[in-house]
């Protein structure tokens, strides 16, 4: 099976400023890939570099198996795309932008409007002009734009800018439908972490202009941090009572916390030692890092 894009060696320099620097990206087909960084990362720079938007310093970009022109001719027809702000004609209706991109794209449909209107919640607004909608609605309406043509591929660029937290999970939910039910394959940049980690197949972390980690989404399962953390009514006796057993710990506030593996995997052990010492744990759950604490982490940020 081919890949949907293929970034080779992709740099891209503003006078001085290397805004990307030799990166590499692999997006297959049919998978949901996330592009993470900071602001600033070099994360719109790629995606403007791979829609042909803006002419690489150095590299090779494939998408769909066609190599990019240096003017920027690719296979547009069954790629969807939204970069940065939505654009739409402001004087014009919701209905009237979707006609005229249905045009645009030879599609010979008409319902295939109302269709988009439906699937993003935006029919309501239909007669409404472009200008006047909030920058939500405005978010769906460029959503329906890139979709309407039921690309292939579509390179999404903070897909979820502008919505409240209900459109969110409807996005959510809406591209991992795209992929899984559709086959298509989303490329997309976030900052909202929490719904990257129940969305994306792969991930690529993106920081100063290099990539320094791409990973399949369960890989990340395996290097995400894993503690014990134990609250007990008194913990200075507890910590005795599990240092005596061979335990190492740290104390945080509160709380005991033990990093060891043979804790995580048998807190029940750790449960029944203090029950029997007679210090009881009011608390005790193995945790997780989650994606955020994960990419601050890597990146340094927490520091």
């Amino acid at each position: 099976m081919t890949n949907a894009l293929e970034i080779q060696g992709l740099s891209k320099n503003f006078g001085a400023v290397k805004a990307v620097d030799k990166i590499n990206v692999t997006v297959r087909r049919g998978e949901i890939y996330a592009f993470l960084g900071l602001n600033g990362a070099g994360k719109t720079t790629t995606i403007r570099a791979l829609l042909g938007m803006i002419r690489p310093s150095e590299g090779n970009i494939i998408v769909l198996d066609q190599p990019l022109g240096q003017d920027g001719s690719g296979p547009w027809a069954k790629v969807g795309h939204l970069v940065e702000s939505p654009s739409a004609y402001p004087e014009l209706t919701v209905r009237e932008n979707l006609e005229i991109a249905r045009r645009l794209h030879g599609i010979r449909n008409p319902k295939v409007v109302d269709e988009a209107m439906d699937h993003l919640s935006i029919a309501l607004y239909a007669d409404r002009k472009a200008g006047t909608l909030s920058s939500g609605n405005l978010q769906r309406l460029g959503l329906a734009r890139a979709l309407l043509h039921e690309p292939e591929l579509i390179i999404l660029d903070e897909p979820a800018n502008g919505l409240d937290p209900a459109g969110v999970v409807e996005i959510r939910e809406m591209l991992s439908s795209l992929a899984h039910e559709r086959g298509m394959t989303v490329f997309m940049s976030s900052h909202i972490l929490s719904e990257v980690d129940l969305l994306a197949t792969r991930i690529g972390i993106i920081h100063k202009g290099r990539m320094i980690e791409e990973l399949d989404a369960n890989k990340l399962e395996q290097l995400r941090s894993r503690r014990l953390d134990i609250k007990t009514r008194d913990n200075k006796f507890a910590s005795e009572v599990l240092k005596r057993a061979g335990y190492s710990l740290k104390i945080e506030a509160e709380t005991l916390v033990i990093l060891e593996q043979h804790a995580l995997d048998a807190p029940d052990i750790i449960a029944t030692l203090l029950v029997s010492a007679g210090v009881s744990p009011t608390h005790l759950a193995v945790k997780q890092e989650n994606l955020e604490d994960y990419f601050l982490r890597l990146t340094g940020e927490n520091q």
